[in-house]
C-alpha cells in the first residue's frame, strides 16, 4: 500500500516524505509539476479540489494507486474531502490533515 502526500510542488511535502521515510510514498499535486517527474512516476497529477467531483476523483485515484493514507497539505483539499471522510474510511483510506 502507498501513502499519498499532496502539494508536491511545496517544500513541506518533501519534508514530510523525508520525515515519514516510507518506501511506498507518492507525491501528488494539482498544480503544475515537472513533466519528467510525472513521466517517471515519482509524482502524480491530482484532480483540482475546486471541482465538484473532487472527492470521487480522489477516491478513484487512491484505488488505482493502492493508496491507503493521504496527507492533505492544502486547506482547500482538506475542506473538499472532509464531507467524504466516511466514504474513504469504507475503502480503508485514511485522510490526515497537514497538522496531524
Amino acid at each position: 500500500m502507498y501513502i499519498l502526500i499532496t502539494a508536491a510542488s511545496t517544500a513541506k511535502a518533501h519534508q514530510l516524505k523525508k520525515q515519514i521515510g516510507a518506501l511506498h510514498t507518492l507525491l501528488g499535486d494539482f498544480a503544475d509539476l515537472p513533466e519528467i517527474m510525472v513521466k517517471t512516476g515519482k509524482m502524480i497529477v491530482l484532480p483540482n479540489p475546486q471541482k465538484e467531483t473532487y472527492p470521487h476523483e480522489m477516491l478513484a485515484l487512491c484505488l488505482d494507486h493502492s493508496v491507503d493514507t493521504i496527507y492533505l497539505l492544502r486547506e482547500d483539499e482538506m475542506n473538499a474531502l472532509a464531507p467524504a471522510t466516511q466514504l474513504f474510511d469504507e475503502y480503508g483510506i485514511t485522510l490526515k490533515a497537514a497538522h496531524d
